[in-house]
């Protein structure tokens, strides 16, 4: 009711003389209504007048709304077209998304900003480039940017000692090219453009993507490759053991916090070894090292780890099979397997001495090589190996069945599900190398329904199968279930 004329400790203070006299002239009008009613309401028309003269209030009340709000909240007027129209947006919020915020300076607030997600085809880039550490420089970069129509979706800053490295993800038409973005940063002051076609999976922003790498890597331990090639973009990535297979001699080590070398990190893994990561194409971070360091502690903290689940399978001949992860508390129970191998089937599977096949063992049940699955009986014991191993850019796929279970459709069985955690990884390919008499791996490979590549060198044959049209399949969730394997 009166208005604020002072503050008193941070709280308005009512002058107590305008309260009394509001009191009094409200009681005032009331006093005069009643007069004017009992006056007219005692006339011979005085019901009628008293009816038009509240219709005439009411429409007089939604005529003055109708005008207020029509006339009170015009938008200014000023001039907008000197705006940029790149739009620096929160990382991870999409364009048109309610809420979706701004920088305090308007951009993306022009004419033409958003023209990248208008009616005409866009695309997706991620874009790096290094600016020199002075005002205006990223300032200059977006104008650049906004020239050319592009929008900027997310933006993250990595501080250098000779300037600072931003990375953006860019929505821009369809008619702007790799050449034209690198082009017009150039010109704004940018040097060390890297460019490349990103997709809708880099619209999520870079907590929220690390949050999800650092999940799957604590429910698995085999996702600690997978995790950092993912949060480092295309690079080679290879777990080296803490000693030789061939003896004792200790490979280059690394230093417990870790080593960044440009284009190279290397990282002391979990069991002692090393995890060297390369991106010969763009040199790396100390943000990008942190963060690849915190993931490889996460791992080191929580230990050996690989999900529990299995599934019963019922073969042909009516026997119950169970698979189900494997990992190096398995190395025993391969051991024994091998006791049970002929010659040439070890052979066939290690392509060296035979003698040799168990130093592999712990090699391969090792999660942070790849995943292992394996096949064991009703009574526990296992007699059969699948391997899925990461191989730097590659991916290789190898199979062991003890003899009196091969012919059974065990080995197909594994290669099914050992393609399926590819696709699952994002693999585009994967290898399997063997002998040319190795019938049963080559057909298990034809029986995959993928393209295949075949290359013979001095009695060994590699098969490589394409994944592009392949389709993941779920694996068992913890439970138990049951279906035939098809011979």
């Amino acid at each position: 009711m009166s208005d604020v004329t002072r503050a008193k400790n941070g709280r308005p203070v009512h002058h107590w003389r305008r309260d009394l006299v509001e009191l009094a002239a409200l009681f005032t009008a009331v006093a005069v209504a009643d007069a004017v009613a009992n006056l007219i309401g005692h006339g011979p028309d005085g019901p009628a007048l008293l009816a038009i003269s509240a219709v005439a209030l009411i429409a007089t009340a939604g005529f003055h709304t109708w005008w207020s709000r029509r006339h009170g909240h015009a938008p200014p007027t000023g001039d907008t077209g000197t705006r940029p129209t790149a739009s620096v947006r929160r990382a991870g919020t999409a364009e048109g998304e309610p809420g979706a915020p701004e920088t305090a300076a308007g951009l993306g607030s022009g004419p033409a900003a958003g023209s990248g997600s208008g009616s005409g085809e866009t695309v997706l880039w991620r874009m790096r480039t290094t600016v020199r550490d002075e005002p205006g420089s990223l300032a200059a970069l977006c104008m650049a940017l906004a020239e050319l129509r592009v929008d900027i979706l997310s933006l993250q800053t990595h501080p250098l000692a000779e300037g600072t490295v931003d990375e953006f993800l860019l929505r821009a038409p369809a008619t702007v090219g790799a050449s034209e973005v690198t082009r017009a940063v150039s010109v704004s002051g940018g040097f060390g453009t890297w460019i490349e076609r990103a997709d809708a999976h880099d619209l999520v922003d870079a907590p929220t993507r690390v949050l999800g790498l650092a999940t799957r890597t604590a429910l698995d331990a085999a996702e600690l490759p997978l995790a950092l090639r993912q949060l480092l973009g295309r690079c080679t990535i290879r777990s080296l053991p803490a000693t030789s297979v061939r003896g004792d001699r200790p490979e280059a080590g690394a230093p417990v916090e870790g080593a960044l070398e440009d284009t190279v990190m290397r990282l002391r893994a979990p069991e002692g070894g090393v995890i060297t990561v390369e991106r010969p194409y763009l040199p790396f971070t100390p943000t990008e090292f942190a963060r690849a360091r915190a993931l490889v502690e996460l791992d080191a903290r929580l230990g050996p780890r690989v999900p529990r689940s299995r599934d019963v399978l019922t073969l042909p001949q009516g026997k119950d099979i169970i698979v189900r992860r494997a990992d190096a508390g398995d190395v025993e129970a391969a051991k024994a397997m091998h006791e049970r191998c002929s010659q040439r089937t070890l052979g066939l599977r290690y392509h060296g001495p035979v003698g040799d096949a168990d130093k592999y063992l712990k090699h391969l049940l090792s999660p942070h090589f790849g995943r292992t699955l394996a096949v064991q009986t009703a009574s526990g014991r296992v007699v059969g190996l699948g391997h899925l191993l990461w191989d730097g850019d590659e991916t290789e796929i190898a199979l062991l069945v003890e003899d009196d279970w091969q012919r059974r459709g065990i080995g197909g069985e594994l290669l099914g599900r050992l393609v399926a955690m590819a696709v699952e990884a994002g693999c585009d390919s994967v290898y399997a190398v063997t002998q040319a008499s190795n019938t049963g791996m080559v057909a298990a490979m034809r029986g995959l329904d993928l393209p295949l590549d075949y290359q013979i060198e001095e009695g060994t044959l590699v098969i490589t199968a394409r994944l592009g049209t392949a389709s993941p399949h779920a694996e068992g969730a913890g439970h138990e279930r049951e279906h035939s394997v098809r011979d």
